[in-house]
């Protein structure tokens, strides 16, 4: 039975430099010596210093593998609700920002990204090309992606990630509690061979006829269409001193035909025939069987970060999970609607402050220019 497991990162009483108490709730996993380092921060801007700090990445061109784990549950017969902050504290170029849910057969100090996992949700962002919302699943020990596009948010603005799955083998997909995609998990990932398939044993008929329209059998080329293109010009005579044994035959040269009508076609006219575009019928799959149990994980226990970044500075933060999504979409809207709203006014003020301190740079230029026209000027009259 999922309860509302608020996955708080860590107790805001331990976030004093001399405590390391997010350490104890998330483990850095040992498979690799190199993986890259989080600290606990808020970014370069934020709506509150204390209560919006995160996990965040500090180094460049890392992976990145920690994990956290909670008490296990099955989410049979009930909603699936994953759900978290992601801010982008740098331009970001090249870099993973999903999240992972693990069995409770997780083993925490060697976690990596041959690790099996159930779920994968979040934004991924590789260059110009790729700046999706991943969603895998994990069915029978295969991975599917999702075949839809979901684009993420790009921006430095912390921006919250809803993955909702469903008894009933629906799904939805939110940024910022808006829904960006939803669907049927049949529908949507290949998990199970389609319902349908053409049907081998019916062909096109012989005499089924897809032509819309056709030249009109009944419409005949005139007697006197064929005319040649072109003409000798009558009203070019041979010069009177024209010599044929010393310059050879004489012939008037050629002009266009103005009788000359072009290559003769029959007109065209719709198919009485026509009987569509052959569609090839489809058919019961025999193949494909129905699970009602798409949607099912047990014993979820770990939710873990593993990820590769070309550049640092990603802050994740408020992990929530969740049998309610009503619950989750008015925890997102405390947790992350407020943060949202005091970023853009801080950035506001930032950029205010910014144009004055450019605009003093600017005058102070200016000035300098000119003071530095006039001693030139001077310099030549001295001259």
């Amino acid at each position: 039975m999922i309860q509302h497991v608020l996955m708080v990162s860590w107790d805001h009483e331990q976030l004093s430099p001399a405590q390391d108490g997010w350490q104890k709730r998330w483990i850095q996993s040992k498979h690799r010596t190199d993986y890259g380092k989080f600290r606990i921060g808020a970014g370069r801007f934020y709506g509150d210093r204390e209560k919006d700090k995160g996990l965040q990445t500090t180094q460049d061109t890392k992976y990145y593998a920690v994990s956290a784990r909670f008490r296990p549950f099955n989410n049979e017969g009930q909603t699936l609700v994953l759900q978290y902050t992601v801010k982008y504290d740098q331009r970001v170029d090249c870099g993973g920002a999903y999240v992972k849910l693990f069995s409770e057969d997780l083993n925490q100090e060697i976690m990596n990204e041959d690790s099996k996992y159930y779920i994968m949700f979040g934004p991924d962002i590789c260059g110009e090309d790729k700046k999706i919302v991943q969603v895998i699943f994990n069915y029978k020990d295969d991975y599917y992606l999702i075949k839809k596009n979901i684009t993420c948010e790009t921006d430095d603005f912390t921006h919250l990630y809803t993955l909702i799955v469903r008894p009933d083998l629906t799904y939805e997909v939110k940024i910022d509690n808006y829904v960006a995609e939803a669907g049927h998990l049949e529908d949507d990932w290949d998990f199970l061979p389609p319902r349908k398939i053409v049907d081998p044993n019916m062909p096109k008929p012989e005499d089924w006829d897809e032509r819309e329209t056709i030249e009109d059998p009944m419409d005949k080329k005139p007697d006197d269409w064929d005319q040649p293109e072109r003409i000798p010009d009558p009203n070019v005579t041979k010069p009177y001193d024209w010599d044929e044994e010393m310059d050879g035959e004489w012939a008037p040269p050629l002009i266009p035909n103005p009788t000359y009508r072009g290559i003769w076609k029959p007109r065209i006219i719709k198919n009485p025939n026509y009987r569509g575009k052959w569609v090839q019928p489809e058919v019961d799959n025999p193949e494909y069987t129905p699970d009602p149990n798409l949607y099912k994980y047990f014993n979820i226990s770990v939710i873990g970060i593993e990820i590769l970044q070309g550049k640092s500075g990603t802050i994740f933060d408020n992990f929530l999970i969740t049998n309610d999504d009503k619950y989750a979409e008015d925890a997102g809207n405390e947790m992350w609607g407020v943060t949202y709203e005091r970023e853009w006014k801080r950035r506001e003020r930032q950029d205010v402050v910014y144009n004055k301190i450019n605009e003093k740079e600017g005058k102070k230029g200016k000035e300098s220019k000119k003071e530095k026209k006039g001693k030139d000027l001077n310099v030549k009259d001295e001259l």
